[in-house]
């Protein structure tokens, strides 16, 4: 959680797999829920660097509470201001 409070910039908001949109509270809130997917792992890592502005898409495997594999994408975007990195938005898809 602490370190999430430090990333996430004051404007965040987050798409979550149902669709839902969540700002940074409503996300720091879920982030602090006790995680049921096992064995999640990020893929195909890729930063794209645009001045102030980086995006970062990436594939994510991980198990499901049942034991069945599950996957992803999750796409995020990051603001370097007063010369800090912080996320200001993120999209997560589940299939």
């Amino acid at each position: 959680m602490r370190r999430f409070d430090e990333m996430l910039a004051p404007d965040f908001l987050c798409t979550n797999p149902d669709g839902s949109l969540v700002d940074r509270a409503g996300f720091l809130e879920q982030t602090a829920r006790p995680v049921s997917i096992k064995d999640l792992a990020a893929h195909d890592v890729n930063v794209r660097i645009m001045g102030d502005v980086a995006i970062i898409h990436a594939r994510t495997t991980y198990r499901r509470p049942d034991g069945e594999p599950g996957r992803g994408r999750y796409t995020d975007v990051w603001a370097r201001r007063d010369g800090r990195w912080l996320a200001v938005a993120a999209h997560v898809g589940r299939v």
